[in-house]
């Protein structure tokens, strides 16, 4: 879960930038916030993330204890492009990480929090 300060903004960063679906959304007006879940799948196949936007809030500071999220991806240039065509920020461009050779590269979301695509390479299935 991560806490938002504008859900639409963010909605739209999830969705249209990073190709998520909206899976559900829901408003507790006693509890003056709104939980909204993304992803790439079913909830009951798939991780997703919670989104929490408190409606008396709209910003927050990202603490140190929170690194980032990551997210496999096939083809690593093609998905920054992407992300940067739709409105995105690809904080770190893609390359080989430091202490090694997986591709990797950063994106940023409206509210700063890092997300981290790690390019996966494709396996020859055996038979």
């Amino acid at each position: 879960m991560i806490r938002v300060g504008d859900l639409e903004k963010s909605l739209k960063f999830y969705t249209e930038v990073l190709g998520m679906n909206l899976l559900r959304r829901k408003d507790y007006p006693s509890g003056k916030f709104t939980l909204a879940f993304v992803g790439y799948g079913e909830e009951c196949n798939t991780a997703v993330i919670e989104l929490t936007h408190n409606w008396d809030q709209d910003q927050y500071e990202l603490g140190d204890g929170y690194g980032h999220i990551a997210l496999g991806v096939e083809n690593i240039y093609e998905t920054c492009a992407s992300i940067k065509c739709n409105g995105g920020v690809v904080s770190r461009e893609p390359g080989p990480m430091k202490h090694g050779s997986t591709v990797i590269a950063f994106v940023e979301d409206p509210d700063g929090y890092k997300i981290e695509l790690i390019e996966i390479k494709s396996r020859e299935i055996k038979s």
